[in-house]
């Protein structure tokens, strides 16, 4: 069995994949440590060995993301190649989703967005807001840093003791926004506000803002399908927030099956996109 693997490396946290020559997707791992190198080395040989893949099988190492600058030499002595990230997130994106026109947003400590039509796949922007602003707040105001616990806490959370909403400022829809649309993001926060309702603020901020952020992106493109990418995506908040702005300005949010792992699974199919041509 030949097979192409892609690490998506980041400081802490490596994500790797296998795709075979029929462009079956290999039981994604991740692993985190506390530099790209440990992190890289240890998802590479754990998924090697839980997957009983022998070295002589890897047909070719590629490798993305911000750790990637770190390594220079080749894994384990294999073929060894990298892939520009933005390329990557495209590349994953249309892999999952087979679409053709798209914008895909990759939501990672921050965010950024990547316009693909066709094979034209190219960085548009992004936005200082991501993953690290939820955890920088939370350590801030919840005094935890802890991802899952501050998902956990989000689901007891009650959001008209923090937004205002439409419906607080106005007995009626406005033109094109409902009631229950935010006026204002931490408008109605109290001192006393409770934990399980500040972490749902806080996630729901940074979800709502990367969604206005690339619907503003697409206009004048013709463009209303968004593919969600990176660990936000594991919010199970991300359904409610998402499928709210789906209905108030007529586009559709994907997220993705392997939506954590779309850039290492566009890594690899940078190599196996080359080796075709």
């Amino acid at each position: 069995m030949a097979i192409v693997i892609g690490i998506d490396v980041g400081i802490s946290t490596t994500k790797i994949v296998g795709i075979k020559d029929d462009g079956t997707v290999v039981a994604p791992i991740r692993i985190k440590a506390t530099d790209p190198v440990t992190s890289l080395y240890g998802a590479f040989g754990k998924y090697l060995f839980t997957n009983h893949i022998q070295l002589n099988e890897v047909e070719q190492v590629m490798l993305t993301g911000v750790g990637a600058a770190y390594i220079d030499e080749p894994i384990y002595g294999l073929p060894t190649g990298k892939a520009e990230e933005f390329i990557a997130n495209g590349l994953g994106a249309r892999f999952e989703t087979e679409l053709e026109n798209m914008i895909v947003v990759s939501m990672g400590t921050g965010t950024s967005l990547i316009k693909c039509q066709g094979d034209d796949i190219h960085h548009i922007g992004g936005i200082g807001l991501g993953g690290g602003t939820l955890i920088g707040l939370a350590r801030i105001m919840l005094k935890t840093d802890d991802f899952k616990q501050i998902s956990d806490l989000a689901l007891d959370g009650d959001l008209s003791n923090i937004n205002v909403r439409i419906g607080d400022i106005s007995p009626k829809p406005l033109p094109n926004l409902p009631i229950t649309a935010t006026a204002s993001l931490f408008g109605n926060a109290k001192s006393n506000a409770s934990r399980e309702d500040i972490s749902l603020g806080i996630i729901t901020m940074v979800l709502q803002t990367i969604g206005s952020s690339v619907i503003l992106s697409s206009l004048g493109t013709g463009i209303n399908h968004f593919v969600m990418i990176g660990n936000l995506t594991l919010l199970p908040q991300c359904k409610e927030v998402f499928e709210g702005m789906q209905e108030l300005y007529n586009v559709h949010f994907i997220i993705p099956k392997y939506s954590e792992f779309c850039t290492a699974i566009g890594a690899a199919l940078h190599y196996l996109n080359q080796k075709k041509e």
